[in-house]
């Protein structure tokens, strides 16, 4: 009976569903309200899992293909992918840094100078995964691993956010809103390189100023754009395999579809489980999150609200997708300087990554920099979201973490920071 107990541990769905249970009752919810959140917090977990079973098939398929056609390690900067590896096998110690990060945040909003009370629930999923999996890769206890990992996911939520509030402040016009979005280094970095094309005078350029074709409007949908994405660089090591005599393999992957179907085939089923997957995704943590909100109103005066970065985006479209562009062209050239340089591992930039980080950057460095530090600013981080997951993949893919990475700024730079510290006092 202890063991089946402790078996059922490992049920991330049960993990989550019981930190939503926990929430809703300390809020003193109606017994409707409990049952209700908690079932479609363990039903949306059940949905993620779906999908991201199902992506990672899809990203095997293309990882096999990638490496055969090109003879290299090809790795998508795909956070939803590499965090559904991570929750398959290390969910509870995942799910635990979630709800200890949850808590620590709101205790650091309410004693500290940092206000910020996160909001955007899937980062801080994403986040307790790059952080759990730094500590396990050390083979540390898992008390260490959740505490740990877990008051560090905190602080980073209430702290994080200030890098970015005096461009927030002059995005939005006041001081309501925080940045969610855990690329708050990037997002300050673009916002202080759009400084550089500040002026003083009355010429200053807007990225409204600019007009784009048309054809760009299209990657404002996040699940067309992935899909289009993915079906290009399925062709892309379709064609390498066929270039380089690996035809066989093409065949037996596309089975009974035709050969040259079979890539656009593949990346329209990618866009439909990421679909599946970011559907499950939000409605789980929206249920969790839902759980602390009315907690942290009324027990944390003068905290502020951190946002996901969608609620910038309508202050300055034109520059959402200036911003994208840039962080997609810097993400190629990241990409390309790894081929040049015979990197072991190549990160490809995602579609995704670079519409929703990109682009805000972009709304960041067109605060005071126009259209030009919109584009620079995200060609600068772009390369970021490539270059800066090698520094954790190594460790990462030694627990089964790879084919995938964790591409946004802070994820890196918090966790390399933190790995080189456990380093040297475990070795």
């Amino acid at each position: 009976m202890l063991d089946a107990i402790l078996g059922q541990t490992r049920n991330t769905a049960l993990i989550v569903g019981i930190i939503a249970l926990v929430g809703l009752l300390l809020q003193k919810k109606s017994a409707v309200d409990v049952i209700s959140g908690t079932a479609k917090t363990i039903m949306g977990f059940m949905i993620f899992n779906i999908g991201s079973s199902f992506l990672g098939t899809i990203v095997g398929n293309f990882t096999t293909l990638f490496n055969t056609g090109f003879g290299i390690d090809g790795v998508t900067t795909q956070v939803e992918v590499a965090t559904a590896m991570a929750l398959d096998t290390y969910g509870t110690e995942v799910a635990l840094v979630l709800l200890v990060g949850f808590a620590a945040n709101l205790l650091f909003a309410k004693f500290t100078p940092f206000k910020a009370i996160f909001l955007t629930g899937q980062h801080f999923l994403y986040f307790a995964c790059v952080l759990a999996l730094v500590f396990i890769a050390f083979d540390l206890p898992a008390v260490v691993t959740i505490l740990g990992g877990g008051i560090i996911l905190g602080f980073c939520g209430a702290a994080l956010p200030t890098l970015c509030q005096p461009f927030m402040n002059k995005i939005t016009g006041d001081d309501k809103l925080a940045m969610g979005h855990f690329n708050c280094i990037g997002y300050a970095l673009s916002g202080y390189i759009g400084k550089l094309f500040s002026k003083s005078n009355k010429e200053k350029s807007d990225a409204s100023d600019v007009n784009l074709p048309g054809f760009f409007s299209l990657f404002r949908d996040f699940i067309f754009s992935i899909a289009i994405f993915m079906v290009i660089l399925f062709y892309i090591a379709v064609f390498a395999c066929v270039a380089t005599g690996n035809m066989e393999v093409v065949q037996t992957m596309s089975g009974n579809d035709l050969w040259f179907v079979y890539p656009l085939l593949q990346g329209l089923q990618f866009a439909a489980g990421m679909s599946v997957l970011i559907y499950g995704v939000r409605q789980f943590i929206a249920e969790i999150t839902a759980a602390f909100v009315a907690i942290s109103e009324k027990y944390i005066p003068n905290s502020k609200p951190a946002v996901d970065c969608p609620a910038i985006f309508p202050f300055a479209p034109t520059a959402v997708v200036i911003g994208f562009v840039g962080s997609f062209a810097g993400g190629l050239f990241g990409m390309l300087m790894m081929i040049l340089f015979k990197s072991s591992v190549i990160m490809i930039p995602a579609a995704g990554i670079c519409f929703f980080s990109g682009g805000t950057c972009g709304v960041f460095g067109n605060a005071y920099g126009g259209w030009k530090g919109a584009l620079l600013g995200s060609f600068i981080v772009g390369i970021g979201l490539v270059v800066l997951p090698l520094l954790l993949y190594p460790a990462f893919a030694q627990l089964g973490i790879a084919g995938a990475s964790f591409p946004n700024i802070d994820y890196n730079i918090i966790g390399t920071g933190l790995y080189n510290v456990i380093k040297i006092f475990v070795h």
